[in-house]
């Protein structure tokens, strides 16, 4: 019996495995293909950048992720984990899975969360976004949507404008949501355009059809926020915007702000 049931688990990982490498044939059908882009930026401190993996590997071990996938047609979805920092620097951390089942969410989280945590210098919002947008080509999978999910804690300040990498993003039909995470608000402060984090994600990087952002002020909220954002996601629901501060009217975000502020900072 021991070695039947450590044979049918083999068999099981294979199959995982197998299910997490993209086909070379015609695209698995999904009702989403979720590239997850975390940033790791020297502006995040090694505690934050555990609580944010942690928050991804606990949100797909939660029942109602599961729940939020199985509400689509196909009652799958395709993800893919990436890190990124500076404009050449993006590390995916779990290749592309399918995921329709306790097990396929599980084997997803278990990989996540043996991958060693790092910081990488700089922050560029515009490389991250174009080395997602390139992930879906041949990725193997068809989906009905396809998002990118960036999280960041401060504005772009390496490589090209965010913009227009958002907006080359947008042209292949693909929607990019966000979460940034306002816990130092005076990262963007010191000039007279100033602008808070929310502000420009919500000008310069989200867009595409049914486009939202949900803010994180506080380090225990990290984890709910996360499993809020991808059980939207997942489930296709209309969007939300859970903004920090709400204002009548604002101007435009400056979106070369970074820019302007990085000098020599992370």
């Amino acid at each position: 019996m021991p070695l039947f049931r450590t044979l049918l688990a083999a068999v099981a990982v294979c199959a995982l495995l197998w299910r997490s490498a993209p086909a070379k044939s015609a695209g698995i059908p999904v009702d989403l293909e979720l590239v997850l882009a975390v940033d790791i930026s020297y502006s995040m401190d090694s505690d934050e950048l555990k609580l944010q993996r942690d928050g991804y590997v606990s949100a797909f071990r939660h029942p109602e992720i599961l729940a939020a996938i199985r509400t689509g047609r196909y009652r799958r979805i395709a993800v893919v984990y990436v890190e990124w920092a500076g404009a050449g620097s993006q590390f995916v951390r779990v290749p592309w899975q399918l995921i329709d089942s306790d097990a396929a969410a599980e084997f997803f989280a278990a990989r996540l969360e043996h991958q060693p945590l790092q910081n990488a210098s700089r922050t560029s919002m515009s490389g991250a976004l174009d080395y997602a947008a390139g992930l879906f080509e041949g990725n193997g999978f068809s989906g009905t949507r396809r998002i990118i999910d960036i999280s960041g804690d401060g504005a772009n300040n390496s490589g090209l404008a965010v913009e227009g990498a958002r907006d080359r993003a947008v042209a292949r039909g693909i929607t990019i949501n966000g979460l940034p995470l306002m816990l130092r608000p005076v990262y963007l402060s010191g000039f007279a355009d100033a602008v808070e984090l929310n502000d420009y994600y919500r000008d310069c990087v989200i867009g595409g059809f049914g486009s939202f952002l949900i803010t994180v002020e506080k380090i225990s909220q990290i984890t709910l926020a996360i499993r809020q954002k991808l059980i939207l996601e997942m489930a296709g629901r209309p969007p939300r915007v859970i903004l920090a501060t709400h204002k009548k009217w604002h101007p435009k975000a400056d979106c070369l702000i970074g820019e302007k502020l990085s000098f020599d900072d992370p």
